[in-house]
């Protein structure tokens, strides 16, 4: 099957045969989701964004919006089994709530493929289904909630942990020592009231959610050898401390760093690697992903679809502004004389 340049080549072409149409992006990914729905005879449904392109801001991440785009590509499926393909930089905890029980509210049985990149909230999403399905360089990520303040500067992101570990030091060291309370005046200041608990509140949840759904789904199946529910309990809770807790966040140290299969299986996942014995599948998989990521030198910048057809394209925003001409000149006043006097 086909790699990055073959399909690259395949949309040239299209685009010499449709004229001021353009690529036909929409038919070639279409193509490759068929293939792969042929080859498995799962439901397929590809959640991508095209942060890695180049574009950045909202529209790129997991949020609340995106259930209904989910809503839309499973209408008409009839599949009790999906391969989900999964490539996103996170977002919001509770989207990714929204999306993992409504696709099982849809499906008996979710197949996880990530192709590249799936961190934050869609490592989230990846968790809570049965099965995660990995290439070499493929990429998880921690699960520890970012934290958007207002400061004097404008708005800075930062971990909940290191919220929350500051916050604790400015007591420790301003109540060993008063004068240490000017240095921490400014960092506090940008601190509004209900923040540390809301912090903890997030990370609480991120991790209660992955633990629920690791004991619900993935821990179950018989060759994870866990059918006793008090141990399977202890397991969920163990991995789930291991991609969100305050340890873990130590041991990562930041919130981009890669979780990749060699690890998620030492720590007990359901995961394997894409390819390992099944080359067709690879292909597949990988040819979608391609697809898409080319659909991204476009103005697509988030893409949400199935392999009936069905799909929801959120496109970048572009704001043009256009400069204002230039006043016309001066009109001499009539009926005045303009000689000089």
């Amino acid at each position: 099957m086909p790699g990055w340049g073959e399909i690259l080549r395949e949309l040239t072409e299209s685009s010499q045969a449709r004229g001021p149409l353009g690529p036909d992006y929409d038919g070639i990914r279409l193509k490759y989701l068929e293939r792969l729905h042929t080859l498995t005879g799962h439901a397929v449904i590809s959640y991508a964004s095209g942060w890695l392109s180049g574009k950045r801001g909202p529209d790129t991440l997991v949020v609340g919006d995106d259930v209904h785009a989910f809503m839309e590509v499973c209408r008409g499926v009839e599949e009790e089994r999906l391969d989900l393909i999964l490539h996103s930089p996170g977002g919001e905890a509770g989207a990714a709530e929204q999306i993992v029980e409504y696709l099982r509210s849809q499906f008996e049985y979710i197949r996880c493929f990530v192709p590249l990149q799936a961190k934050s909230a869609a490592t989230m999403i990846a968790l809570g289904c049965d099965e995660i399905v990995m290439g070499h360089h493929s990429e998880l990520g921690p699960i520890d909630p970012q934290v958007t303040l207002m400061t004097a500067e404008g708005p800075r992101s930062g971990p909940a942990h290191a919220i929350l570990r500051d916050f604790r030091r400015a007591q420790q060291e301003t109540g060993q020592d008063l004068s240490k309370l000017a240095a921490w005046t400014p960092i506090l200041r940008t601190y509004a009231g209900g923040l540390i608990e809301f912090c903890t509140q997030q990370v609480a949840l991120a991790m209660a959610l992955v633990e629920g759904w690791l004991e619900r789904y993935m821990l179950r199946h018989p060759d994870m050898h866990l059918q006793d529910a008090e141990e399977r309990r202890a397991v969920a809770q163990r991995i789930s401390e291991h991609f969100g807790s305050e340890d873990s966040y130590d041991r990562f140290r930041t919130h981009e760093r890669p979780i990749r299969l060699p690890e998620l299986e030492q720590i007990g996942l359901r995961v394997r690697r894409l390819g390992s014995d099944d080359e067709d599948l690879q292909d597949a998989v990988l040819s979608i992903y391609h697809a898409t990521d080319l659909t991204f030198n476009g103005g697509a910048i988030k893409i949400v679809e199935n392999h009936l057809g069905n799909r929801k394209v959120r496109m970048q925003q572009q704001i043009v502004v256009q400069p204002h001409p230039p006043p016309p000149p001066a009109r001499p006043e009539e009926g005045r004389d303009q000689s000089s006097s």
